[in-house]
């Protein structure tokens, strides 16, 4: 392995890339020479291992990674003398693919709100929660701290904490009132959501409700928080709402 160590030296010195970085970098390489063995390193070399790693079903993003610590690499032993002939001269980093945030068609959004039993103390929470993920489009720290004086009932609207102590308004309809008004005769904490020490929940316990209703509503895709607040708002520019009007609303 030709001047590794030496490289690795390099990033943290002179580059000040984190621990983190550098050892991605040293695994990279590690991999690449464990491949290359004691033969001739050329650009026909890397065109194989780029095959190899495509092979064995190594997706775009970390194909693209060890790419770059290949070619920053390389570069360095050119830039040292090491080496005359840079074999990454030629070689391009693959296409990154294009992960659209998940959203729950109309069949799965309503499995999952319709699944809780509001007949059960939790069982309405956790159908509040949902829905007001849903119906509101808020993201689920400013669901947590939600008080119950934010809200306007009259209006039907939550007075949220953003971010960068943004303050907005969101809204909530009318399946959203019936539930909240059906929680609120058992409910005096100064939070809206809480647990059984009458402390609020946190962002982990409430992902963990929404995840939790989802996998025993029989939905087969991963549901978050994240997930319910982009369906929110596909839904609303599949109804026609313009761009900067959800924007507005999603804070």
């Amino acid at each position: 392995m030709q001047n590794v160590d030496e490289f690795l030296l390099y990033l943290k010195n002179e580059k000040g890339f984190s621990e983190h970085t550098i050892k991605n970098y040293g695994i990279d390489l590690d991999e690449f020479y464990d491949y290359a063995q004691n033969k001739k390193i050329d650009i026909e070399l890397i065109r194989k291992y780029l095959k190899h790693l495509y092979d064995n079903n190594y997706k775009n993003r970390t194909i693209s990674r060890k790419v770059s610590s290949l070619k920053s690499y390389f570069k360095y032993l050119e830039s040292e003398g090491i080496i005359d002939d840079n074999p990454m001269s030629l070689i391009s980093n693959p296409k990154i693919e294009k992960t659209l945030p998940n959203y729950l068609n109309y069949n799965d959004l309503e499995k999952l709100l319709s699944y809780p039993d509001t007949n059960k103390k939790n069982g309405l929470r956790d159908a509040l929660i949902l829905e007001m993920l849903y119906s509101s489009g808020c993201r689920v720290s400013e669901l947590s701290n939600i008080k119950i004086k934010d809200i306007n009932f009259k209006d039907r609207k939550i007075l949220i904490l953003g971010k960068g102590n943004k303050e907005r308004y969101v809204y909530y309809g009318s399946k959203c009132e019936n539930l909240l008004n059906k929680y609120l005769k058992n409910e005096t904490h100064e939070y809206l959501f809480t647990n059984k020490h009458g402390n609020k929940l946190n962002e982990r316990m409430i992902r963990k409700i929404v995840d939790e209703n989802a996998r025993r509503a029989g939905l087969e895709v991963h549901v978050t928080p994240h997930t319910l607040r982009h369906t929110y708002a596909t839904h609303l520019l599949n109804d026609g709402a313009d761009l900067k009007s959800v924007g507005d609303l999603l804070g």
